[in-house]
Order: C-alpha cells, then sequence, then structure tokens
C-alpha cells in the first residue's frame, strides 16, 4: 500500500465522481485519474486500472454491476495488492462483482446527493467492509477526512434497510405527487395549495420538489434496482388500502381499528426514546421554516472565515440598535457560507438600511439582499 495512493474514478463525469475529484485532490492532497464516456479527455480504461492504487466506481445503479465485471475481466489480476471500491445506493450485486477480482473490497453508500460544502459532515456514510487488511489503516484515515458518520452494515443487511429508508420514503413522495397531479384540475397546483400548508405539508412538498428537480434515473433505479423493493411497495400499498378501507367504512369499529393498528401499535413499536427524539426533530424543523417567512431579513457573506468574524458582525447591529429575531447560515453550490438573519416586522427599515451600509463600508460582509 503506497502512503500517497493515486485516486482512479470511474465514472468522473457524474456528479459524485467530480464531487469525490474535489474532495481527493483538495482534501486529501492526491492525484485523481478517472475514465468517463461523457468526457472526451478522460483516460482510458485500461490506463486507469494501470495507473490507480485506489479504483472508485461512481456509476449509474443500473450500469454498476456490468462496469465492474468489466473492470475484473480487463484487470486480469494486475489489481491484487490494490483497493476497489463504490458509492453506490445498492451494495450487495456490486460489493459481490467486486470481489470476484483480487482487489481488496469495500462498499460505500453515501446517503446524500453531492453535497455544496467540501465534506459529508452532518451527513451518514454506510460502510460496507468485504475484504480489507492492508487497506484498512487507509481506509480508515479516508472516511476520518470525510468527516460522514459512518454505519457498518453487511451488504445484504443494507440492501434491505434501504427499501425502507430511501424507497419507501420516495415511493411515498412521489405517489403524493401523482395524487395531487390528479386533483389539481379541481384544487389547483401545488403552489396554489401552499397558503393552506401545514409544517407537515411544506416539509412533505419540500422533499417531493427535491426529487422532481433532480436526475430521474437515480429515482427510478433506486426502485428497479433494489430487490427488495417490490415486496415494500407491496407492504405500503396493502397498509395505505386498508386504512382506505377503514376510513370508508366509517363506523365506530373502523374507527377503533384505525387508533389501534395505525395509532396505538405503530407508537408501541417505535419506542418513546423514538418518538421524542423525532417529535424534537419535527419542531426544529417548524421553527425553521416559521423563521424563513419573515418579511424583513438580510442576507450576508462573510468572506473571511475566521474566529470573531460573525461576532463583528453581530456588533454592528447592536451599534445600530437592531435586534435579530433569526439567523440562519447556508451554502451556495460555490460552497461559500451566508447568513440569513431575520427581523421583526416593526423592525426601523432606516436602521437597517444603516446596518447593510455599514457591514459593506466596513468590509466585514458582503451585503446579498
Amino acid at each position: 500500500m503506497q502512503q500517497t495512493p493515486r485516486i482512479g474514478i470511474v465514472g468522473l463525469a457524474g456528479a459524485y465522481g467530480r464531487w469525490l475529484q474535489r474532495f481527493f485532490s483538495e482534501r486529501m492532497g492526491l492525484e485523481v485519474i478517472g475514465h468517463d464516456p461523457a468526457a472526451g479527455d478522460s483516460v482510458g480504461e485500461r490506463e486507469l486500472l494501470d495507473g490507480a492504487d485506489v479504483l472508485i466506481f461512481s456509476a449509474p445503479i443500473r450500469h454498476t454491476v456490468g462496469i465492474i465485471e468489466r473492470y475484473v475481466e480487463l484487470a486480469g489480476g494486475r489489481e491484487q495488492g490494490r483497493l476497489w471500491l463504490d458509492v453506490t445506493s445498492i451494495k450487495d450485486a456490486p460489493v459481490a462483482a467486486m470481489l470476484r477480482s483480487r482487489a481488496e473490497v469495500a462498499g460505500l453508500h453515501p446517503m446524500a446527493a453531492p453535497p455544496k460544502a467540501p465534506t459529508l459532515k452532518g451527513r451518514v456514510m454506510v460502510v460496507c467492509e468485504a475484504r480489507l487488511s492492508r487497506w484498512r489503516p487507509w481506509l480508515q484515515d479516508c472516511l476520518r477526512a470525510l468527516e460522514a458518520e459512518c454505519v457498518p452494515a453487511t451488504p445484504q443487511r443494507h440492501d434491505r434497510v434501504m427499501a425502507l429508508v430511501q424507497a419507501m420514503v420516495h415511493a411515498s413522495h412521489l405517489s403524493q405527487a401523482a395524487v395531487l397531479r390528479d386533483y389539481a384540475p379541481e384544487l389547483g397546483s401545488l403552489e396554489a395549495l401552499m397558503p393552506f400548508r401545514s409544517a407537515s405539508f411544506e416539509m412533505d412538498a419540500a422533499i417531493i420538489a427535491r426529487i422532481l428537480s433532480l436526475n430521474p434515473a437515480i429515482y427510478e433505479d433506486i426502485q428497479f434496482g433494489n430487490p427488495h423493493a417490490p415486496d415494500m411497495l407491496q407492504a405500503l400499498g396493502a397498509q395505505l388500502g386498508r386504512m382506505a378501507a377503514l376510513v370508508r367504512a366509517g363506523d365506530e369499529a373502523a374507527r377503533g381499528a384505525f387508533r389501534e393498528e395505525f395509532l396505538h401499535a405503530s407508537r408501541q413499536a417505535i419506542g418513546e426514546r423514538a418518538l421524542a427524539a423525532g417529535n424534537y426533530g419535527f419542531e426544529r424543523l417548524g421553527y425553521l421554516l416559521a423563521d424563513l417567512t419573515e418579511t424583513r431579513s438580510l442576507g450576508v457573506h462573510l468572506p473571511e472565515d475566521r474566529p470573531g468574524s460573525l461576532r463583528a458582525l453581530l456588533h454592528v447591529f447592536e451599534r445600530h440598535g437592531v435586534s435579530l429575531s433569526s439567523i440562519h447560515s447556508s451554502r451556495t453550490p460555490e460552497g461559500q457560507v451566508h447568513f440569513r438573519i431575520g427581523f421583526d416586522a416593526g423592525c426601523d427599515p432606516a436602521a437597517l438600511a444603516a446596518v447593510a451600509d455599514e457591514i459593506a463600508a466596513s468590509g466585514i460582509g458582503h451585503v446579498l439582499e
């Protein structure tokens, strides 16, 4: 194992391939090469096999196993002593395909789209160790640099869990989107429904919008590529059918069955601890959504990412007697941290304008809005 291995990425032109390239080159200081049919200037397959100490497969689910099998055939045994990884949403079949090589093998699944941030901090990474010995210390260093919350699992357990965590969740929201689509001629579009929103509806609408805005092939493959998804979808449909039958019946017996099956039994199965944590998370998200509806707000980018920068910014508001009602941070696609600062509707516009002028003139930050 080399101390500074060369990283090869199959699927370099894909979204995660590009993010991994930035991570390994900028965060870990490693040389990255890659092959992708969509990138005309990428290296060839044989050159990638010869030059990469760590080979990462970052391809669409439906193509991953076939691509791995091709690389096993092309490698012809010279991959021995190297490390092969994949970052696919399905693990059992890709890991099994990599194990047909002579390389050391692990399967990785980052549980988020490629982030705007330079690491996976605050996100989950499922790690399926399959055949590791000499490369284990290096992989552990890599995972620490990624800053993800790493969860170990076998490939088989991963896929069964993903049928619930991914396929069921996506199926539920895609089904909601289809119902909204069918009722739109009668009750209006999603945009027309939003003035009537509850916090739950707003969160579901955000997830629906997120799914429908991203690459549709990903969500198709998560359903069709996971062998456990059909049984999960059938179970989900059965529960919805049962609920519809009880509500349609409408009598006291149906109400009693509804309470027992869908409320009491589920509450007991989930447990008080998980319910408390989930309820707290819901409340936090609800507060965030409420903050974002404030009519008076100021967006500021702090160009100097150093201790004390935010304190200097807040002192400007203090000097002008402007009270803050909320402050939240987010990242742009370029990775810049922006602060959205909210104020009560009664905030003095003149004082707020003076704050914005001082922020801009002092160079503390860039006023965005």
